[in-house]
């Protein structure tokens, strides 16, 4: 070969190099970096799918197919928020790369399953089950099944449905036992190594369950009797105490459409915002005494209860038959101030991070309604395939969420 060619394959060599450099800094500079502070999901329940959304540009950044079972869907984040994992009715748990909008890990682990929580170091994820009854713990970076809790109860072995999972600070969780009335908590710090402590005879069927944003008081509201058992995570050996007794006394329980959720952290000002089992009201509690100091009578049957972040406000929503409306709360004199039509069978509310807007699911309209939470005006809308729940990566930073 001669010195001439030579050249000249080098040269050619050297374009090609600066070619493929080009097209890779192109790529990268087409691939944008952005965080995940704003980012969210909606529940498309119909389609077993999840719509990612951005809460500042009000709009839908993709799609992600084939989580299963969504019709009783709830969400958590990883530490990050990069990573939301998806626990479905059918028992599985999804981990969705938010910024890719790809499946990461799934596992199916359980016949029925209706949430889950994530520990306060981001390490493990737990997921609560109906069938068979119990939680499983899980290796929130593999999904590698780290322990298995039955919910055994009684002397001949059944097991009872678990409601109520929610996260506790030192990678502690708390739960209830609906057909056993009890209140367990799993110390998880050795999670292959679990230590539960139960409190026993808490009440008749405890259905949904709350922690307050302090992580010291764990609520297990009870569909079988009127009242709401209550746990001082901080005193422990006092055992579980029962508040708001007999708070339907002499009057007869509503048939219950839907029942009613404890999620939200409707803990505002100290006081507790609650839903009322079977009644058109929502129970105000003093948090330093647990003792009832007031009670808002509502449009229906309260299904959420949230506080805006700032707890200046509770926007409440509602079931069957009035679940088109949303009622709007102000906490300083405790009295209704608006009252909303976002459409038709609003299931779910989110509030952004700092509370400035709240976005709202109307299942039966296909689409998600964004109101400004100063004004109660709508300011945008996002369609969407039966939307149920609405999670923001917030969530990632707060107890019992």
């Amino acid at each position: 070969m001669d010195r001439v060619s030579l050249i000249d394959r080098v040269s050619q060599g050297m374009k090609n190099l600066l070619v493929l450099m080009l097209v890779l800094l192109t790529g990268c500079a087409q691939q944008q970096l952005r965080g995940t502070g704003d980012l969210g999901v909606v529940i498309e329940r119909a389609a077993g799918r999840i719509v990612v959304v951005d809460s500042s540009a009000h709009a839908t950044l993709g799609t992600v197919e084939g989580l299963g079972d969504l019709s009783h869907a709830s969400v958590v984040f990883s530490r990050d928020g990069r990573y939301a994992y998806v626990f479905g009715r059918d028992g599985g748990i999804t981990k969705v790369d938010l910024l890719t909008q790809n499946i990461a890990r799934r596992v199916v682990q359980a016949g029925n399953s209706i949430g889950g929580a994530i520990s306060q170091d981001g390490r493990l994820v737990v997921a609560q089950n109906y069938e068979p009854g119990g939680i499983k713990v899980f290796d929130a970076e593999t999904l590698e099944l780290l322990a298995d809790i039955p919910s055994t109860f009684g002397n001949n072995g059944q097991r009872s449905k678990v409601v109520g999972l929610a996260d506790l600070p030192g990678n502690r969780f708390a739960y209830a036992l609906f057909e056993a009335g009890e209140i367990w908590v799993a110390d998880l710090s050795d999670p292959k190594h679990p230590q539960l402590t139960k409190y026993c005879d808490i009440g008749r069927q405890p259905y949904d369950g709350l922690v307050t944003p302090d992580g010291r008081y764990y609520l297990a509201g009870l569909f079988g009797e009127d009242g709401i058992a209550l746990v001082d995570l901080w005193k422990p050996e006092q055992g579980a105490r029962k508040i708001l007794a007999h708070y339907g006394r002499g009057e007869e329980k509503l048939p219950v459409f839907k029942m009613p959720h404890l999620r939200g952290w409707a803990v505002a000002g100290g006081r507790a915002y609650l839903p009322a089992v079977g009644r058109h009201e929502v129970l105000v509690v003093d948090t330093s005494t647990w003792q009832e100091v007031g009670r808002i009578s509502v449009k229906g049957q309260p299904v959420f209860v949230m506080a805006r972040p700032d707890a200046r406000q509770v926007w409440v929503n509602f079931a069957f038959p009035d679940n088109g409306w949303v009622q709007v709360i102000d906490t300083l004199d405790n009295r209704l101030i608006d009252t909303l039509a976002p459409g038709k069978a609003v299931l779910h509310l989110e509030f952004t991070p700092k509370g400035e807007q709240v976005w709202i699911s109307a299942r039966d309209d296909n689409r998600v309604m964004i109101y400004d939470t100063l004004t109660r005006k709508p300011v945008g809308e996002l369609p969407a395939q039966s939307p149920s729940g609405i999670f923001f990566t917030s969530r990632a930073g707060r107890i019992g969420f």
